[in-house]
């Protein structure tokens, strides 16, 4: 056997071997090898560092065990205790090793280390060997002896893989330990760690490692964390190579370094001390996908929980909260993402995050925008006092985004927050108070046009704000208090919600009524109207159509199908049995190998709508209780957040809007008797809304409940004779409405109050006036002429033509309520008596309408002073303007009326729109759009919008074109919708609204000069405000069809004045303004007209020997509105004259023509100052000079203001001037 050049042993070379241990040569088995090998490891074991006299006399055995026989020996159990040995041979021999060859060396430690790998299986029997072994190599640190030798890293990369690669959960601490002792000595103690030495301890950190081998991830990271101050370098050096200069091919892990960098910054921050700076670089790549990369590893290591490198690093921080701004889409998104995460767990850091998400919230991406609210609602969910209010302020925008998904989103996420902090109070009263606008924002949503919008808000309402899986008791709670701390708004959105929710109802009963009828083609017809006006209630219009069809079939062919949803739609149904209801019609629809439904989607969404799934006569009842409760005062209203009072009021108006959706529920003695007591109440508003729910209600107390009969009737005649005027009529009302003998109780009520009529008390007038006037409204048969006389001698004689007291002159144009004069409030409400009266006659045979329409139209023209004398103030005339305008419009309501109205009394009322009081024009055009909206006005009101291109406040403005877009909306919608409506098209179709709109600004008093440009300008103005929203969209070519109609008017003379040659020219003169907008806004409008239209008749006269007026310049036209067609064309900002120049103009002109005179604008305030139109609205007096008083108004001809007029005959000539000039189109109610 041969032996490498060592050390020479003491005497002659000879091998001494321990005591009673024989020759150990490859001539033995191996068993006697083990043997005798045990018994050196033994002796070695004993001796220690001092025995010099042994390790001399064993030296020579000590190379021996290095020879090829051993190292290479391919028995384990040998290699085992020759690697013990060896190891022992280097702790005695410590610090100088018997070996000098390098080469020797190295191999010794290659096979020590490949020895080790034996750790690995703890159940061995030769486990503990292996562990003296590594114990032993540890406590020695032998492995230094390595840093010699020129390959060493070899050695060591090998032991470190050894050692990682069979740690596993079957070791012990010590085990751990002794393998960390073993690496971390080499690190701390050598020159530097390679980049291969330091690749095998970072391969543990990859992912992918990391899962395989949870202990060799540990290991190494415990590792890292002793070695920091020494590695860190190394550490640096390696990134340094790869992220700055892209040298990948340094090392196996470059495609890692990410996830390296994530692992190392949660072992030790310290660790990535210089590699933090090069991360800020790649930051400001001008490679998306690596600037993704590098914010998906920094949005970690930010939004860590304990993390610090945000407060330590502040430049870095900087860099990253750029790229929230970043070009590339999947990095902004990624930056909202992280967003999450911080908030959570770095609350510090909100306020630097928040002005960045604000940018956010209103990216171009759709989905960023979704994420941004995630992002806070997430935050919030956990924490409500992560989000501050800026943040909450964001969400709250995105519930008016363009796009559904993020609407959604933004609602569902203030749902939860009101659920979990509002509802259940899980974070006190103080974060409570913090989003209570919540509850508001929700519900403003219901006035949103989108379908989907209003069906979440009820979903919403029914899940998280009155969650329906409460009881009863608790859900009442929860709406009774609910309604008492909405904002007015949020109150009329549920108000209208419910009132949806019953008309969906009220449409599904008749669908199942015309069910029960035989089919026909008409029953056909019906049934289809319904389907689509129920749909039209859906979600996605095309698809629910179909899909009600189908319904509508299935229902035709289910009759258990049919019971079960007419049980549901029946007023006496139950919270409990809709549910069970709609389980039953859900089952039947559902198709178990049909993964996805949308039929039954829809179906449900039109069963969530119709089921009541809040009140029934139990809910009802636990509201009453709760009332009780507030009046008693042993309610919780103050821990509640709310006054008994406002308890109270808002519990009865709840209850009132109930009455109207839920009748039914009311029919109890113990809910009467309640509102009995409220009716006993000081508070008038609790009183009218109780004498409402009786109203609504009531019906069947007179045959059922005796009792609160009579305990009722006398209640009802107090309050009509001495209430409030809102009591008043609501107490007739409520009589007329559930008492069988009416006749003689509203006799009992109308003879007391028409006998103690005085106008000397006008304080006690206002009561008895308003009972009176509802009286002969709702018994016209039985009071007509009994009012007859009281009209004429007392309420137009005696009050109306009467000044009895002096106003107040202190210029104002408007005041408060509280402020009018008993008086002019007496006179107001002589007017709406007047109204009534001939509301319920519904004739005119004895001419009374023109008489009363005389008496109004003086009132406007003496600008509310009836008698001149000049005694009632500014304000009170204003009052006086505003009833006898919505008294005209009241009675255009009626047809036969409509009819007798002449040109001039309709374009007197149309006037009040321009009023010089903002208040009046404000009211007044709200009156005029919901009569509209309700086409319950003829078409030709719809012109009188467009003098509000007049009106000098831009709110005004924009009010009256969404009056208009809506009103057009409505028209065109229900002209789709009703097949029968072809026929009356003239009525309804909003183009022809022309004629009446060009006619009406003929004729307006501030046109007086043809010629000149100030006044062809504003009515171009007016013109574009009405013709802008009718060609918005160029629908079957009414382009075409408006030029066509312009041009036909042209043709025709002035029916109000036909003969009079200037009033034709200015006709002809607004036709060619029109014509010119027309062109302007369209190129399609010179194509064919699809249809030949109608003229109305009361307007224009279609002149059979009559010149034709084929002009198409027959004034300066063309030249005068091209000067300023940009401007003049944005009906948002129309042009305002100076007066200066106006004055000028006017004294040019005086000599020319004496008729047109200087004239005030309507409804303009000064030029001078901008302020002046907002003291007007406060109102203000105008200023004096041109500051926007309204123009006296030219006398009606036919008006006749003295008392007399109401008994005056119509003359003969009179009479036929009203039939030929009678309108030819129908009214549409």
């Amino acid at each position: 056997m041969e032996f490498p050049q060592q050390q020479k042993p003491a005497g002659d070379g000879k091998i001494i071997y321990p005591p009673g241990v024989k020759e150990i040569t490859d001539k033995i088995s191996n068993d006697e090898v083990v043997k005798r090998l045990k018994m050196v490891v033994k002796t070695y074991m004993d001796m220690d560092q001092d025995s010099e006299e042994e390790k001399q006399q064993y030296l020579g055995l000590a190379l021996h065990l290095a020879s090829e026989f051993f190292l290479r020996n391919p028995n384990k159990d040998v290699r085992l205790l020759v690697a013990c040995c060896l190891a022992d041979i280097f702790r005695i021999y410590a610090p100088e090793a018997p070996y000098t060859s390098h080469d020797k060396l190295k191999d010794i430690f290659l096979f020590i280390t490949r020895q080790l790998k034996g750790l690995e299986d703890t159940k061995s029997p030769q486990f503990n060997r292996y562990f003296y072994l590594l114990e032993n190599l540890a406590w020695v640190k032998s492995y230094n002896i390595c840093f010699e030798l020129e390959d060493c890293n070899e050695i060591f990369i090998q032991l470190f893989k050894t050692l990682f690669s069979v740690i596993n959960n079957s070791h012990n601490q010590k085990v751990q330990m002794h393998m960390m002792d073993l690496m971390s000595s080499i690190i701390m103690e050598g020159d530097g760690v390679t980049q291969e030495l330091l690749d095998t301890i970072l391969i543990n950190l990859i992912p992918a490692h990391k899962n395989l081998n949870k202990q060799a991830y540990d290991l190494a990271k415990t590792l890292l964390k002793r070695t920091v101050q020494t590695i860190e370098t190394c550490i640096a050096n390696f990134f340094n190579q790869v992220l700055v200069m892209g040298k990948s091919s340094v090392s196996d892990l470059s495609e890692h370094v990410f996830d390296l960098i994530q692992e190392l910054f949660a072992i030790d921050p310290m660790l990535l001390t210089s590699v933090m700076p090069q991360l800020e670089f790649k930051l400001k790549s001008n490679d998306g996908e690596e600037r993704l990369a590098v914010v998906r590893l920094l949005a970690k290591l930010f939004g860590a929980k304990d993390s610090e490198l945000a407060s330590q690093n502040r430049p870095l921080w900087q860099c990253f909260l750029g790229r929230f701004n970043d070009i590339h889409v999947p990095v902004r998104l990624e930056c909202v993402k992280f967003a999450s995460h911080c908030l959570m767990n770095h609350p510090d850091l909100a306020r630097d995050l928040t002005e960045y998400l604000k940018v956010r919230s209103h990216d171009p991406e759709e989905a960023i925008r979704h994420d941004v609210i995630v992002t806070i609602i997430n935050a919030g969910r956990k924490d409500l006092n992560l989000v501050n209010d800026q943040l909450l302020g964001f969400v709250r925008e995105r519930t008016l985004d363009k796009r559904w998904r993020v609407r959604k989103e933004a609602m569902m996420g203030l749902a939860q927050l009101y659920k979990k902090y509002c509802l259940h109070h899980e974070a006190g009263k103080e974060s409570a108070q913090k989003i209570s606008w919540i509850k508001d924002k929700l519900l403003h949503i219901y006035y949103q046009n989108s379908i989907d919008d209003k069906l979440l808000v009820e979903k919403i309402f029914a899940q998280y704000m009155v969650p329906h899986s409460l009881d009863t008791e608790e859900k009442m709670k929860c709406l009774y208090y609910l309604y008492a701390c909405l904002d007015t708004n949020a109150v009329k959105a549920l108000n209208e919600m419910w009132k949806c929710q019953n008309m969906l109802r009220g449409l599904v009963k008749e669908l199942l009524d015309l069910h029960k009828l035989p089919v026909s083609e008409a029953n056909n017809t019906a049934m289809f109207g319904k389907l689509m006006s129920i749909a039209k209630n859906l979600p996605d219009a095309g698809k629910a159509q179909d899909f009600m069809k189908k319904f509508n079939q299935v229902l035709g062919e289910d009759e258990k199908l049919r019971v079960q949803l007419e049980m549901l739609i029946s007023p006496t149904c139950s919270c409990k049995q809709a549910e069970i209801c709609v389980r039953e019609i859900t089952r039947k629809l559902t198709f178990p190998k049909q993964p996805t439904n949308p039929f039954l989607e829809m179906v449900k969404f039109l069963l969530e709508r119709i089921a009541p799934v809040h009140i029934d006569s139990e809910a009802i009842s636990a509201l009453v209780k709760l009332l009780n409760k507030s009046i008693e005062g042993t309610a919780d209203d103050d821990e509640e957040g709310v006054t008994p009072d406002t308890a109270i009021r808002s519990g009865l108006e709840l209850l009132k809007v109930l009455s109207f959706t839920h009748p039914t529920a009311f029919h109890s003695a113990e809910t009467y008797e309640s509102l009995l007591q409220c009716l006993k109440m000081e508070d008038d508003k609790v009183a009218e809304a109780a004498i409402q729910i009786f109203r609504n209600t009531g019906q069947k107390i007179e045959t059922e409940l005796q009792q609160i009969r009579s305990t009722l009737i006398p209640i009802l005649h107090q309050k009509a004779k001495r209430g409030t005027p809102h009591q008043a009529k609501q107490a007739v009302h409520c009589i007329h409405a559930i008492f069988n003998n009416k006749e003689v109780q509203l006799a009992q009520i109308f003879e007391p109050l028409s006998r103690s009529l005085n106008a000397d008390v006008p304080e006690q007038l206002i009561t008895p006036l308003v009972s009176l006037g509802h009286i002969s409204m709702l018994a016209p048969d039985q009071f007509a002429s009994p009012m007859k006389s009281i009209v004429a001698n007392f309420i137009v004689k005696d009050l109306l033509m009467n000044d009895r007291s002096v106003g107040n002159k202190n210029g104002k144009l408007w005041t408060t309520d509280e402020e009018v004069s008993p008086e002019v409030l007496a006179k107001v409400q002589a007017i709406k008596l007047l109204v009534r009266w001939l509301l319920g006659m519904k004739n005119n045979q004895s001419k009374s309408a023109n008489s009363t329409l005389r008496l109004l139209s003086a009132m406007l023209v003496s600008e509310g002073d009836l008698t001149e004398q000049k005694k009632i103030s500014k304000s009170d005339m204003s009052r006086l303007r505003l009833a006898a305008g919505g008294a005209i419009m009241k009675l255009a309501q009626e047809p036969c009326y409509h009819d007798i109205i002449t040109p001039e009394q309709f374009q007197l009322c149309g006037l009040v729109i321009n009023d010089e009081c903002y208040q009046v024009r404000q009211i007044f055009a709200q009156k005029l759009h919901l009569a509209l909206v309700k086409l319950m006005l003829p078409l030709e009101y719809l012109a009188v919008f467009a003098l509000c291109a007049k009106d000098p406040v831009k709110e005004r403005r924009a009010h009256a074109r969404q009056c208009l877009l809506k009103n057009i909306s409505v028209r065109r919608e229900y002209i789709k919708q009703n097949p029968l409506a072809q026929e009356k098209l003239v009525s309804l179709l909003p183009e022809y609204v022309v004629p009446y709109m060009i006619h009406l600004l003929a004729h307006d008093p501030d046109f007086t000069k043809p010629q000149e440009y100030e006044q062809l300008k504003d009515i171009k103005e007016c013109l574009w405000f009405m013709l802008e929203v009718l060609m918005t969209k160029n629908e079957n070519n009414s382009h075409a069809f408006l030029r066509k109609m312009v041009e036909n008017i042209k043709q025709t003379k002035d029916a109000q004045c036909p003969e009079d040659a200037k009033a034709n020219e200015k006709l002809y003169i607004v036709c060619d303004v029109a014509l010119f907008v027309i062109a302007n806004k369209s190129t399609a409008c010179h194509l064919d007209s699809p249809k030949e239209p109608v003229l109305p008749s009361k307007e224009k006269k279609n002149p059979k020997t009559a010149p034709v007026n084929t002009s198409t310049n027959s004034s300066p036209l063309s030249s005068t509105i091209n000067k300023n067609s940009n401007s003049s064309e944005n009906n948002e900002n129309p042009v305002i004259k100076n007066d200066e120049s106006k004055k000028e103009e006017a004294g040019n002109n005086a000599t020319t023509d004496a008729e047109a005179s200087v004239v005030k604008r309507r409804g303009r305030p000064a030029k001078t100052t901008t302020a002046s139109a907002v003291a007007e609205k406060d109102g203000a007096s105008a200023p004096a000079a041109g500051g926007g008083r309204g123009r006296k108004r030219a006398a009606d001809p036919n008006s006749n203001p003295s008392a007399e007029s109401i008994n005056l005959k119509v003359s003969k000539q009179q009479q036929q001037n009203d039939e030929g000039t009678k309108r030819q189109i129908d009214l549409q109610r």
